[in-house]
């Protein structure tokens, strides 16, 4: 099980076939890195897996290979549902594990035991803002990124081109690669053409979210490499893996994790300790390095992030999925957080 979505394998992958699976997505949510949280966010799974397919079928259409196959059960299109899905029906390729030793994690044995059909074990991040909270902040300043100034301002930047990205996948503390060491771990697969689908993907996705008032802001996608083939993986185009923004206010999973950092710093605090004492100790597991757990969200809060998906989903997908307030009174409430 991943953080937010069940993994379910009705055949399995081999070195020369993709197998056949699902993803089950439930209303979990995960900040930080922490995994589940210890409360849940009703119809979030839902809301996720509605804005996934919805936009896997406009990257089919506009002829971007994905692992994507419908919806459901019976793996149909979204057109072909009457209710919000919550199962994603997903080609399958191998996922080797990705040894850890001696502070040091060992890729060319997760390659020797892909072959060539395999997950790539990276993250592609693409940005066309630069939003309060994004760690592109932390890496660099605005004159690196052909903005003026050097320092960033206290509201999100529009960058002048979209910045593509590389970061470790399966590494229990992500992290940003030079596109040297990304092109060491991503194997077979060219690093140029996984850019070149992260762009494609940002394009499909941006232009979708001007036409219905949001503002793309960044987003990531993953990939798998099938026998020469490069496709997108995972889900894309979601509150979780993108940020979006309408009419000024974050509408995505920052709106949560911006919550904690003002309702529960010592607990962000706590784990950003456990992660640098996991670095120094050369250890995986940061979490058994943390001595806070999360509190679960008030009501209140939970209520409106809710709302915040499903109102969502209905305005980006045009659609009317949830019975869910508009998204101009969605995007109030959440901005009162």
């Amino acid at each position: 099980m991943t953080s937010v979505k069940e993994f379910r394998v009705e055949r399995e992958p081999t070195a020369t076939a993709t197998g056949r699976g699902r993803f089950a997505f439930t209303d979990d949510y995960s900040v930080f890195d922490w995994g589940a949280m210890p409360d849940q966010i009703p119809a979030k799974g839902r809301s996720l897996c509605t804005m996934g397919a919805f936009n896997f079928e406009r990257l089919e259409a506009e002829g971007v290979p994905t692992h994507y196959r419908g919806v459901g059960p019976g793996a149909v299109s979204l057109s072909e549902v009457d209710d919000p899905p919550r199962e994603l029906a997903i080609d399958l390729v191998q996922v080797p594990d990705l040894p850890f030793a001696d502070g040091t994690y060992d890729y060319d044995a997760y390659h020797d035991a892909a072959g060539d059909n395999y997950l790539v074990p990276l993250e592609i991040v693409f940005r066309n803002t630069v939003p309060v909270g994004s760690s592109l902040r932390t890496r660099g300043q605005p004159s690196d990124y052909g903005l003026d100034g050097d320092e960033w301002p206290d509201e999100p930047v529009a960058l002048p081109e979209p910045v593509v990205e590389f970061s470790t996948k399966y590494e229990e503390q992500d992290r940003y690669l030079d596109r040297t060491e990304a092109d060491r771990i991503a194997g077979t697969a060219s690093i140029d053409a996984l850019e070149s689908l992260a762009r494609e993907v940002n394009r499909v996705v941006t232009d979708r979210a001007e036409e219905t008032g949001f503002v793309h802001e960044d987003g990531k996608i993953e990939c798998l490499y099938d026998d020469g083939t490069v496709k997108v993986a995972d889900v894309v185009g979601t509150f979780d893996e993108n940020r979006f923004a309408y009419d000024g206010q974050e509408v995505s999973k920052e709106v949560v994790r911006q919550y904690y950092k003002h309702a529960h710093p010592e607990w962000v605090e706590a784990v950003s300790e456990a992660k640098a004492e996991a670095d120094r100790r050369d250890v995986a597991d940061w979490r058994a390095l943390c001595d806070v757990d999360p509190a679960p969200l008030p009501p209140s809060v939970v209520t409106a992030v809710s709302e915040m998906y499903t109102a969502g989903t209905n305005a980006y997908t045009g659609e009317p999925w949830f019975d869910a307030p508009s998204i101009e009174a969605a995007v109030d409430a959440v901005r009162d957080l």
